[in-house]
């Protein structure tokens, strides 16, 4: 038995109506707000990536400048070009962000990068050619100004994720967040901090 028009009607006002107050219920519990912040991160976080991806393009050109003057520095030389491979082979996605062991790693693997190029820079002032050349001035250079880059990209990204933090462990924000799946994001820890917020040496 067919509808009538009318009862059709008050049944599509129902569903609007229905969804109107989901949504608005929604909005008051956080939701919208929780999206808005989620993206903030992922935002803040695609640029530290971008910057690391920046340093990492670097070394090629800066490991063969230096390769030509300091030839007996072949450890030195091969431990930038392994962190290099180690930072690069680690896959990063929207994902990592939630995963705690999965951004620890990646913290590790620039950690272990950073290292490895104030090593090189060490190295260099062993070599007068070297740091006279303005192949390996222009790459130092560079390089000074990405980790520069790179501070400023990652402190942008722990204040977002303290933002989101805090927003999704409130009240009544929690419970959204908990039902979405929504759940607290991992940031830089103190101990890895303090290793990777430390440039490479770059002197002239």
């Amino acid at each position: 038995m067919q509808m009538s028009l009318p009862t059709k009607l008050r049944q599509s006002f129902v569903r609007w109506l229905a969804l109107g107050l989901l949504t608005s219920l929604l909005s008051a519990c956080g939701y919208n707000q929780i999206q808005v912040k989620d993206e903030a991160v992922k935002a803040a976080w695609s640029e530290v990536v971008n910057q690391y991806q920046r340093r990492a393009d670097l070394v090629p050109n800066l490991v063969n400048t230096v390769k030509g003057y300091a030839t007996h520095e072949q450890t030195t030389l091969t431990d930038v070009i392994n962190a290099r491979a180690k930072a690069t082979s680690i896959t990063v996605t929207p994902e990592t962000l939630n995963d705690p062991e999965a951004f620890k790693r990646f913290q590790q693997a620039q950690g272990e990068l950073s290292g490895a190029l104030s090593r090189l820079m060490a190295v260099s002032e062993n070599y007068p050619n070297l740091k006279a050349d303005g192949l390996f001035r222009d790459l130092q250079s560079q390089l000074e100004g990405t980790e520069n880059r790179i501070t400023v990209a990652r402190n942008r990204y722990i204040q977002a994720v303290q933002d989101y933090n805090v927003y999704v462990r409130q009240f009544p924000n929690n419970l959204t967040a908990k039902m979405f799946g929504y759940g607290p994001k991992p940031n830089f820890t103190v101990e890895n901090e303090k290793a990777i917020s430390t440039a490479p040496a770059v002197k002239f």
